[in-house]
This record gives C-alpha cells, structure tokens and sequence, in this order.
C-alpha cells in the first residue's frame, strides 16, 4: 500500500460512494473491482462520466489490501480538500492586485513533489496551481503532509485536459513559460514580471510534446554535475523564486 491510496481518505462501499458522487464531494479517483457486477455499479460508473471523476477497474486483492472492511468492489480516494476552478485562480491574483502567476503541472505523480511545489508556490506567492485530472497525483493526504498543510491556504484546479487549460489561459493574458532541460534560453533571461504561467513536466520524461507546443516559449536550468536533471519539485522551487526576486525588486524601485 503506498502513501497515495491509503489512510483516512477513504471511502467503500457501493452507497457511501453513490452518496459521495450524489453530493459532489471531491473524488481523486475511484477503484472498481475487476469482477464486480456492472449492474450493481451503473449509477456509479454514470455520476463519476458525468462529474469527470477517474475511475480503474483494478483486482479484487488491491482492494482488500486498502481496506478493512466490505467494500463491495467499490473504493473512492477522497480528495484531501475540494479543487478550485481555473478561473478561481485568476480571482485571487485580482484581490491581491498582483499580475496572475500559476504554476502548470504536466502529469507530475509522485505525491510527494506536488505537495513540495505546492509548498513553494505558496511561499513565493503564485495564485494557485493547475494539474490535470488523469495520471497524475491528486489533492491526497500524502500531498497534503508534503505540503506542510499549505494546500489548505493554494487553491488547486484540476482540469480534464492540460491544453486546454493553457489556451484558456491565454486568453486571459497570461504567458505560458515551460521549463525543459533542452531549451536554449536560460530561466533569468526571461522577464517574469507580466501574468505568466509557469509550465513543469513530469518526473523523469519532462513537458509532453503537444503540451511543449502551447507553451510560449520555454527556459532551462543550467546544471553541472552527472545528474543531467533536477527533481521536478527542486527545479519548479527555483523557477518560482526567480519569479518571486524579479518582483520583488521592480516594488522596490
């Protein structure tokens, strides 16, 4: 059992999740017997196509391992806190009276490096984190521990498709910055003092193709050292502190 998946944030059984789903309550995914009965799931399988909620019909035995209890063939992970809509985060930028700054994450998994960017975003003032609802790492207790509980205070957006989103947000006006190990120009070239959105790819395979494409241009970190990369959360860390310093100084001049 790993980090993501177990824990309090669990709910079985096949009217707890109805009831769940019914309410609308912030579902990262949920797990459906391989052998359960399609009759007996189908309001089931029609609330989550409709709320956009993932669900995995995986084996029984993962299952039984999550969970003490009968569950039925039915597990949904809970989110740790409900998700905020993009637009949401383009609100909290107009409050503050600041240019809109988001953080962009192209399928990043490991529940730990989303709570650890979160925990930077929140500490170098970014409005809000956007991730995309399928194979990536959701709003988790594992996320939440990570985040040294600063999920509570960023809102998070989940959407169905990343693309989507960017082109959204660049209709709003914002620039879309990805950050790639093969860029040619280096990350304090760039002036980040405009709405911005800054785009950071997945442990180990980076921004995906098309994602790359709807980026408005993309820097990298120069690095020495045989690692070739840095972790995704170290890397999106030193993005946003560069955001952060370049503000900083154009309020104090």
């Amino acid at each position: 059992m790993n980090d993501e998946t177990a824990g309090p944030g669990l709910l079985y059984g096949r009217n707890p999740v109805r009831e769940a789903l019914e309410a609308r309550q912030s579902l990262n995914k949920i797990l459906i017997a391989d052998t359960a009965s399609r009759h007996d799931i189908a309001d089931i399988l029609t609330l989550a196509r409709a709320q956009g909620v993932v669900y995995q019909f995986v084996d029984r035995r993962q299952l039984d391992q999550l969970v003490q209890g009968v569950h039925q063939g039915v597990v949904a992970m809970a989110a740790e806190r409900g998700y905020a809509d993009l637009s949401a985060l383009l609100e909290v930028a107009v409050r503050r009276g600041e240019p809109p700054l988001l953080v962009l994450l192209d399928e990043i998994q490991d529940p730990h490096n989303l709570g650890s960017i979160i925990r930077s975003a929140d500490a170098l003032q970014a409005h809000g984190v956007v991730i995309p609802r399928r194979h990536a790492a959701g709003l988790t207790p594992a996320v939440a521990k990570a985040s040294a509980g600063t999920v509570a205070h960023l809102p998070v957006a989940r959407v169905g498709n990343l693309n989507q989103a960017m082109e959204e947000l660049k209709k709003a006006g914002l620039w879309l910055i990805g950050l790639e190990t093969d860029a040619k120009t280096g990350f304090d070239k760039v002036d980040y003092t405009g709405p911005i959105g800054l785009v950071i790819g997945s442990e180990g395979k980076g921004l995906r193709s098309l994602v790359r494409q709807h980026c408005d241009t993309v820097v990298r970190l120069p690095i020495g050292g045989h690692a070739g990369s840095l972790n995704a959360s170290v890397a999106a860390a030193i993005l946003l502190y560069e955001v952060y310093r370049q503000r900083m100084r154009l309020q104090k001049d």
